[in-house]
């Protein structure tokens, strides 16, 4: 630390106590957002650190699985200087929406002072010190411990990850900027989550609030001139329009696209609000600023940038998406057959129309006996379908031995006449007058053969029950507000009350229902 203390500029706000931490696999992550999902290590880095995510990189360790040591400094603002006695140094930028920052061993080893470590909200800048990085196969008793020191301070503009210093032993690694590009754009063009309707929402994640936060800038230099594509990129279901505005200034929007390749369209944007791509030349080449991003998307706008500058017209981004797409169309031809297939089943052909569809009483079961007529009684309109449904009634009233029954018929003749029904059949679904069915000594018993389909062995299934029973759920029909619901529900009642002469109440029914 007395390199740190000796100069005033770089004095940190905060210094965590050193802790040792395990490490697994020579890694440890620095995350801003536990468990936020990344591009994976070996895409862009150095032997230091790898950049995964807006929120996270990937920090190398020369110990397979051991302990080091490590700390987070805060800094007031950006070093000046470059601190002496370190084997490497590399640093990136990380966006912290809740201002805090996690070091944690790749599978899971934690100490609490590198836990939720305060740090800026927002844009960070993280500059990774190690030494004394040796495998633990040539360590010994006599070598001091492996440290790593993170140096942080607030930023408000995106530049890439870069080593500050090389470490003499390590290794160059292989750079992909075009992978690194096509994770950037499927970030932010991604899929709804398949987290099924019914269940609900996730409750937000509080490490991810980035609310009052401001927006930032996306910065990159080249020495040499550069190119940026104007018009649009395409994005799958999404675009972006690069609009020139004059010499220097273009507007970047997103869009829908005018042909969307996925079967269900990603129709939300990643932004909403059009933002300022700013290209400038000097003595030290050119420089390219996206001003107004969100600091969630600068990350991957960076990834963008870099592709495009140096492939302005190469979008590798392009076939994954695409490829995506047919997966997700060949998904959906299969739902759409295993649909139509379990509808044909269900329904006896192809479905209905969506209004008897929605309904909740007895139309899948009228179509598994006459599917014709519940197509016959939706084609009705609204004042026939009440007589249908009325007619159904008195059918299923007579062949039950009710249609005399006093009670029974004023109902059934306060219904014919259009006036509500009473309380009794209305409240609770009908019970009270069920139950009143069920008591009155008036009432006849008889039994009716009701067919139950056939079993897992292909035998039919055949039982006796009451008749009356079977048939009042035809008048209880008639409380239905719904005239289309009441003359489905009335008319399969009054079939199942036929029992063994059901077929020749059907045929009545198509002839009545013309």
């Amino acid at each position: 630390m007395a390199d740190l203390t000796d100069a005033d500029d770089r004095s940190p706000a905060s210094v965590t106590s050193w802790a040792r931490l395990f490490v697994s696999h020579c890694q440890y992550e620095v995350s801003a957002v536990p468990g936020a999902s990344g591009m994976g290590i070996y895409t862009l880095g150095d032997g230091l650190l790898h950049v995964v995510g807006p929120y996270q990189f990937t920090g190398f360790c020369g110990i397979h699985t051991g302990w080091i040591e490590a700390r987070v400094c805060v800094l007031p603002g950006r070093p000046t200087g470059v601190d002496v006695g370190w084997d490497a140094i590399s640093e990136a930028t990380l966006f912290s929406p809740s201002g805090r920052l996690s070091v944690v061993g790749l599978m899971g080893g934690t100490a609490e002072a590198l836990t939720d470590v305060v740090v800026p909200r927002g844009l960070i800048r993280v500059r990774v010190h190690a030494r004394d990085r040796l495998h633990e196969t040539v360590r010994t008793d006599d070598d001091p411990p492996e440290q790593h020191e993170l140096h942080v301070w607030a930023v408000s503009e995106e530049t890439p990850w870069r080593t500050v210093l090389a470490d003499p032993g390590g290794r160059d690694w292989e750079q992909k900027p075009a992978k690194a590009a096509e994770w950037g754009m499927l970030s932010l063009v991604a899929r709804p989550s398949g987290r099924p309707a019914i269940l609900p929402p996730m409750p937000p994640d509080p490490y991810e609030d980035d609310a009052g936060l401001s927006r930032v800038a996306v910065v990159r230099h080249r020495l040499a001139p550069v190119e940026v594509p104007v018009g649009v990129l395409p994005a799958g279901d999404l675009e972006v329009r690069l609009e020139q505005v004059d010499d220097e200034i273009l507007r970047w929007s997103w869009a829908t696209a005018d042909e969307p390749i996925f079967p269900d369209p990603l129709e939300t944007l990643p932004d909403n609000e059009s933002s300022t791509v700013r290209l400038t030349s000097g003595p030290d080449g050119f420089t390219l600023r996206h001003e107004g991003v969100l600091g969630r998307h600068a990350f991957a706008l960076g990834l963008i940038w870099d592709h495009l500058l140096d492939a302005a017209v190469s979008y590798p981004w392009v076939e994954t998406l695409r490829g995506q797409a047919a997966e997700a169309t060949a998904l959906a031809e299969k739902y759409r057959r295993l649909r139509a297939e379990r509808d044909a089943e269900r329904w006896g052909g192809a479905p209905p129309s969506d209004r008897v569809r929605e309904l909740f009483g007895q139309a899948r079961s009228l179509a598994r006996i006459d599917r014709r007529l519940l197509d016959r009684i939706d084609a009705l309109p609204a004042a026939r379908q009440r007589e249908a449904a009325c007619w159904a009634a008195r059918r299923a009233m007579r062949v039950a031995g009710l249609e005399q029954i006093g009670w029974i018929a004023d109902a059934l003749a306060t219904a014919e006449a259009g006036r509500p029904l009473p309380r009794s059949f209305t409240e609770q679904g009908g019970a009270a007058a069920f139950n009143r069915l069920l008591s009155d000594p008036e009432v006849p018993h008889t039994t009716v053969t009701l067919d139950l389909g056939s079993g897992a062995f292909g035998e039919r299934r055949v039982t006796e029950a009451l008749q009356q029973a079977a048939a009042f759920p035809a008048l209880i029909a008639l409380a239905n507000d719904d005239p289309l619901a009441a003359a489905i529900d009335a008319v399969y009642n009054a079939a199942i009350a036929h029992g063994d002469d059901r077929d020749r109440f059907l045929t009545d029914a198509h002839i009545a229902l013309r």
